[in-house]
């Protein structure tokens, strides 16, 4: 047991990377490992998996927010909207989560990141950056930052249904809208706060799984709701020092670069799911 939660606090060093760097909040990273680490609860697995990311990305999401330069921040002022919609959305998904079967939530959430990585190497606008004069024919997404307030609904729900986070809708919309991948990961953690919030909170309220009894889901040790506690802290042990460095200093990476990873961590984390048992 403690040889797999010092494992488990390694990989929390990668989901502080991509917490910082890619927005992704742990949610790409800790669905795949916690899945994996609970695999001995079967059908429950994948819902646990997903209410456990919800928690890592809750909190690395605010400790990245608050460790964000405010200018940055002030491109969110006004999108009160927005915030809402998302919340309500994560609810809403969450609830749905927890009473649907297995399959249907680790084959939505390869097929929806198999569909993104499809997406954003299809259409133009994510791989290059928006020039000037294309963003200046989009005065409506220049406006909302790429991320329109119909939209914020149905972010969230997609979002906190399969454990995502939101920043996979999130940066490639702010990124066709003009946005660096730099600032679109940054402002991505924020967002992601207001879909996981709520969704959290649900998955403390309720089991994992269709048809699981109290007394089932009280004999798996360390599990408070869905949330596999125990792996959280140890992912958070990681990724916390990690955010908080990279935040400070972020390196310099060249924006095409910061895309294509983006997308390779997109791919991997989507078989990750598959091969999970």
């Amino acid at each position: 047991m403690l040889a797999s939660l010092a494992l488990i606090v390694l990989i929390g060093i990668a989901v502080g990377i991509t917490t910082a760097l890619f927005g992704f909040g742990g949610g790409f990273v800790a669905v795949p490992v916690i899945a994996l680490f609970d695999a001995d609860l079967g059908a429950r697995a994948i819902p646990v998996a997903t209410a456990t990311s919800a928690l890592v990305m809750l909190v690395n999401g605010i400790v990245a927010t608050v460790s964000t330069d405010r200018r940055t921040l002030a491109r969110l002022r006004g999108r009160g909207l927005l915030v809402a919609l998302l919340a309500a959305g994560g609810a809403a998904g969450a609830a749905a989560g927890r009473f649907s079967p297995e399959w249907l939530i680790r084959w939505g959430f390869v097929a929806y990141v198999a569909i993104t990585i499809a997406d954003l190497l299809l259409r133009p606008g994510f791989l290059r950056r928006t020039q000037p004069a294309e963003r200046d024919a989009k005065p409506r997404a220049r406006k909302t930052g790429g991320v329109p307030d119909s939209l914020g609904f149905g972010i969230g729900a997609v979002a906190a249904f399969l454990g995502v986070g939101g920043s996979v809708m999130t940066v490639p919309l702010m990124r066709r809208a003009g946005t660096s991948m730099a600032v679109a990961a940054t402002l991505a953690n924020p967002l992601t706060v207001a879909v996981v919030a709520p969704a959290f909170a649900v998955s403390l309220l309720l089991p994992p799984g269709l048809g699981q009894s109290e007394a089932a889901t009280a004999s798996v040790p360390g599990l408070v709701g869905s949330v596999d506690l125990p792996s959280a802290l140890a992912l958070l042990v990681g990724a916390i020092p990690v955010i908080v460095l990279l935040r400070r200093r972020p390196p310099r990476i060249p924006d095409s670069v910061h895309a294509w990873t983006y997308l390779a961590l997109l791919a991997v984390s989507a078989g990750a799911v598959a091969l999970a048992r």
